[in-house]
């Protein structure tokens, strides 16, 4: 729950700000800690339905995150102090809910707090990861690198995303109008034509046959059918929401003909790009694992991450940790062996990352190249089959051949 709160500080200056707790006393004891004195503390509003729906849609993206990573880089090189620089970044952002994290940082510095400690009650900007490799920077006094190591990662990150969601979207589209298309002529075009050929009392051939069929069963149990599928997907988007559901998902999508092996490389770049970034910065080898796992975004390679840093734990090496898991390939775990063997497992790590980060850019352009044309096709094809089965009858019917 959001509080909303005015204080003055432990100097006697007035302070403004919000904070998140689970209730009014939680919220006074974290201010409290602070040394605040409390003047007025108050729940914020709650957003109206229409603002909380438009919220969804006005999230904070992953190239938002790329660009202040890269602007709070830039400052912290220009020797600008932690607070004026969350403080000039929300006044620069037109993001509500981006300049809201950044204002109620800003606040929580004023107050005390480290930047990573204000960074982490906004999981909706800064992931696990991003928090953690900010503790690091703090603690080894390097932020300035930090945030530099942070944006590079990022925008790395966001071009390869951005690649595979680029090449998935076009077949999507294509499909998608395909199957419009076929319904719309299935319930509107088929069924004018389909009395001339029923009051004919000519023979009517199979494949006319299979279509008026289609026809029928779209006009009559269109409406079923669409809130069977409704149900249906309902029923899906739960189950992906349950542990075992987005396992099973998780792992249909890596196994998928063609595109599986593409979200494979996909997966495997992040990891050892991931694993790179946070070694440079010094995070211990079992939490590196362990927030590569929470940031994967792959219940698979997730579990695979986990049960290697149990491994690693109990003091076995990485490449043997890791060699358990049928989803690691083979490859990857001799580079880390090499890597952990002669004490260069970053630069190693980086050479996987940007192999795999090359395997992805060619799978996406030669499945971009190859299922163009045979979408087109596929399109082509199921309409001249559908006016084919009617408009030959019809010929044969008026004496054209």
């Amino acid at each position: 729950m959001l509080f909303t709160y005015k204080a003055t500080d432990a100097s006697g200056r007035a302070v403004n700000g919000s904070i998140e707790a689970m209730n009014i006393e939680v919220a006074i004891t974290a201010l409290q800690r602070r040394s605040f004195i409390i003047s007025a503390i108050t729940p914020a509003r709650s957003a109206s339905i229409f603002r909380r729906d438009l919220s969804f849609w006005r999230r904070i993206k992953g190239g938002d995150v790329v660009i202040l990573s890269r602007q709070i880089s830039t400052l912290f090189e220009a020797q600008v102090s932690a607070m004026r620089i969350f403080r000039l970044l929300a006044s620069e952002t037109d993001h509500p809910m981006l300049k809201e994290a950044l204002i109620s940082i800003s606040d929580d510095l004023q107050g005390g707090s480290s930047i990573s400690q204000a960074m982490e009650k906004h999981p909706e900007a800064f992931s696990n990861f991003y928090v953690n490799m900010v503790r690091s920077g703090e603690e080894a006094g390097k932020l300035d690198e930090i945030f530099g190591f942070l944006a590079d990662y990022l925008e790395r990150t966001f071009e390869v995303t951005s690649k595979v969601r680029s090449a998935l979207v076009y077949p999507i589209f294509v499909i998608i109008t395909f199957i419009g298309v076929m319904v719309l002529m299935l319930t509107t075009v088929i069924p004018s034509i389909s009395s001339i050929l029923t009051e004919s009392g000519r023979e009517i051939p199979i494949y006319t046959k299979i279509v008026l069929g289609m026809s029928y069963f779209f006009t009559a149990y269109g409406w079923f059918l669409l809130v069977f599928l409704i149900i249906a997907g309902l029923v899906v988007w739960r189950f992906s929401k349950t542990r075992n559901g987005r396992y099973t998902l998780s792992e249909l999508k890596i196994r998928l003909p063609y595109i599986g092996n593409l979200y494979r490389k996909f997966y495997l770049s992040r990891i050892a790009d991931n694993m790179h970034t946070q070694l440079s910065a010094a995070i211990p080898i079992v939490r590196v694992l362990e927030i590569t796992g929470d940031v994967v975004d792959n219940a698979v390679f997730e579990k695979a991450l986990a049960l290697a840093a149990e491994e690693v734990k109990g003091g076995s090496f990485i490449a043997d940790a890791l060699s358990k898991s049928p989803v690691i390939p083979g490859i990857m775990i001799q580079m880390i062996k090499v890597g952990e063997e002669s004490g260069e497992i970053g630069n190693i790590l980086n050479t996987l990352a940007r192999f795999y980060r090359r395997e992805v850019t060619n799978a996406v352009d030669t499945l971009v190249s190859l299922i163009e044309p045979a979408l087109i096709v596929m399109l082509g094809l199921g309409v001249g089959f559908l006016l084919a089965s009617v408009l030959i009858p019809i010929y044969d019917l008026v004496g054209v051949e």
